[in-house]
C-alpha cells in the first residue's frame, strides 16, 4: 500500500552502519521490536540486521498476517460495538507473543535491561505488555509510528478504529515518562501533509523547543528537516491520506507518514521527535525514494537511544 509522494529531497546522512560493527566489544542492551498491525516478523528482517551491525542483540516478536485474524473475536464483544473494547481478552494472543520475545531478550541480556521497539500498533500494545507484565527489566521504549492518542470524540465522520481499545490505554497505562531509569521515546515521520475534501487556507503554526537527551523530563517535539517534507497539495492522493489521518486525530489537514498524523504519534511526558521525509510502513517503502524508520539511514538518527 503505497500511500504518498516520494520525499523529494531526503538525503541520507550515511550509506552504511559498518562503523558500528557487531565485533565491537560494548555489550549494548538487547533490544525487542514489536510488528505493528497487518505486519509479520519477516517485514523486521533488515531492521533485526542494521540493529545487529551496530552491536544491539536483536529479537522480533513471532507474528504472521494470518495472526492478525484472530482480532476478529472482538466482534462477538458487545463492548466492540459500543466502542469500549479492552485489550484482554481479545489480544492475548499478541501479548503471549510479545512476552516470548522478551523472555529470549532477557537471557541475551544475562541480568541486564532491554529496549522495546514498538512500530505502529505495536507500540502502544507495548504499553500495555508493561502494564500487565510488569516494566522492571525495560529501560526504553522506543515507539515508531505508533497511534498513541484516540481520536477525539463527537466528531463527525470519526470513528474510532480500534473500538475503544485506545481510550483504554490512555486511562490505564502509566504516562510517558524521560528518566535514567526509563525513558519512552516516541518518534513521528513527516512524510506526507494531508488535505480536506474541499480547499482549505488554514496553515498550521507549530512550536518548538529543543532539548538535550540527558534533560530528566520532556513533553516537546524536536524536529529535523522539516523544510525537507514532501510540499502540500491537493491532489486526491493527499485528501485520501487527510482522511486516514482524520480517522485517527480528527484533523484530515495535518503532517504525518502516510498512515498516523504526527500529532498523534507523540505522548506527553515522552522525549517526542520528528522525521522529515519518513514512510509508515517496511511494507511499500524503499531504502531510497521512500524510506520508513527502519531504513538504515533513518535508523542512524535514533541508533544512539539503544547505545547509551
Amino acid at each position: 500500500m503505497a500511500l504518498g509522494l516520494p520525499p523529494l529531497n531526503f538525503k541520507p546522512q550515511c550509506s552504511s552502519t559498518s562503523t558500528f560493527s557487531s565485533s565491537s566489544s560494548t555489550n549494548y542492551r538487547p533490544a525487542v521490536i514489536l510488528p505493528g498491525l497487518g505486519n509479520n516478523t519477516g517485514d523486521y528482517k533488515k531492521l533485526e540486521f542494521t540493529l545487529q551491525e551496530y552491536g544491539v542483540p536483536t529479537v522480533v516478536a513471532k507474528v504472521s498476517r494470518i495472526d492478525w485474524l484472530r482480532n476478529a473475536a472482538g466482534l462477538v464483544d458487545p463492548n466492540y460495538w459500543k466502542g469500549t473494547l479492552q485489550p484482554r481478552p481479545v489480544l492475548d494472543w499478541y501479548l503471549k507473543r510479545v512476552d516470548d520475545a522478551v523472555q529470549e531478550a532477557k537471557e541475551l541480556a544475562q541480568g541486564g535491561k532491554l529496549s522495546v521497539i514498538g512500530h505502529s500498533a505495536g507500540g502502544w500494545l507495548a504499553r500495555v505488555y508493561m502494564e500487565e507484565f510488569g516494566l522492571s527489566h525495560i529501560s526504553l521504549l522506543l515507539t515508531l509510528g505508533t497511534p498513541h492518542l484516540p481520536p477525539p470524540k463527537g466528531l463527525p465522520g470519526v470513528i474510532d478504529q480500534t473500538r475503544g481499545l485506545l481510550y483504554y490505554v490512555q486511562q490505564h497505562c502509566k504516562k510517558a515518562v524521560y528518566t535514567p531509569e526509563l525513558k519512552y521515546v516516541c518518534i513521528a515521520g513527516r512524510y506526507l501533509q494531508g488535505a480536506r475534501f474541499v480547499n482549505d487556507s488554514k496553515v498550521a503554526v507549530e512550536s518548538m523547543t529543543t532539548i538535550d537527551d540527558d534533560q530528566q523530563v520532556s513533553d516537546v517535539a524536536v524536529v529535523k528537516n522539516k523544510t525537507d517534507s514532501t510540499p502540500v497539495s491537493t491532489t486526491f492522493q493527499a485528501r485520501f491520506v487527510g482522511q486516514g489521518y482524520k480517522q485517527v486525530c480528527g484533523e484530515a489537514d495535518v503532517w504525518g507518514d502516510g498512515v498516523v498524523p504526527e500529532v498523534s504519534a507523540h505522548l506527553e511526558g515522552a522525549l517526542n521527535i520528528s522525521l522529515d521525509g519518513v514512510y509508515h510502513s517496511p511494507v511499500g517503502s524503499d531504502d531510497v525514494s521512500r524510506p520508513w524508520y527502519g531504513s538504515p539511514a533513518v535508523v542512524e538518527q535514533w541508533i544512539h537511544h539503544l547505545l547509551n
